[in-house]
């Protein structure tokens, strides 16, 4: 029976990715960059078994700061730092931003101690804000884990290949809040749902509205999990 069960368990597997990365204009003078955060997997610790939101770099910090708090004395890896100088025009600096917040995911989620923390799979699988996701993993709203998790209905149907992203749009670039004055932003879009503390309306736990439209680093969005392909 041991060995059955631990056979299952090696069969279980679970793929993320981070990509696509978008700027988001929050009004006339400051903008920020969110990245597509997608979730393949068949494991019993996560709700949905494929999932795709979109995530800001300082949700990320948030997230760390909580699994820390949770996880108590355990070492977790690190996040790419800040950078003083990251340019909005500098496709080199959003790659490496990226690359160090797949290689942050790829690393927890091969924690069982971490799989079983609420925030991570709010961050993962809904897309409340911070605030929202404070308040429902401490038990302060009127709805679960699961019910934001399965209420939020942006799941994925399927993985787009690179020539779809492409056709998207364009090269952008990226700032965490920096103004787009004096960094040059060109082509943005509308705030993402993701970061603001809309009311719920008709007792749903999240507004799904669609993210901004932006524009794209079509150079940028292919995934590591690119050829596998999932059927809705």
């Amino acid at each position: 029976m041991e060995d059955v069960v631990e056979n299952l368990t090696r069969l279980e597997f679970v793929s993320v990715w981070v990509r696509d990365p978008k700027i988001q204009r929050e009004d006339f003078w400051h903008a920020h960059i969110d990245y597509e955060i997608g979730i393949h997997t068949n494991s019993m610790c996560f709700t949905k078994k494929t999932s795709c939101v979109r995530r800001r770099y300082s949700e990320f910090v948030w997230l760390k700061h909580r699994l820390q708090e949770n996880a108590l004395l355990m070492d977790l890896p690190e996040l790419p730092p800040r950078n003083p100088f990251f340019s909005l025009n500098n496709a080199q600096h959003v790659s490496q931003r990226m690359r160090g917040l797949q290689k942050f995911l790829d690393v927890i989620l091969q924690n069982p101690v971490v799989l079983s923390d609420s925030c991570l799979h709010l961050f993962l699988q809904s897309q409340l804000s911070v605030t929202k996701m404070e308040a429902c993993a401490s038990g302060q709203t009127r709805f679960s884990v699961d019910q934001a998790i399965q209420r939020c209905g942006c799941e994925l149907r399927r993985f787009h290949s690179q020539e779809e992203l492409a056709v998207q749009g364009k090269t952008c670039c990226d700032s965490d809040c920096e103004s787009t004055a004096s960094s040059g932003l060109g082509h943005s879009s509308e705030a993402s749902s993701a970061d603001k503390d809309t009311p719920m309306k008709d007792g749903n736990p999240c507004d799904l509205a669609a993210p901004g439209q932006g524009e794209l680093f079509s150079c940028l969005s292919a995934s590591p999990y690119e050829k596998q392909q999932v059927q809705p």
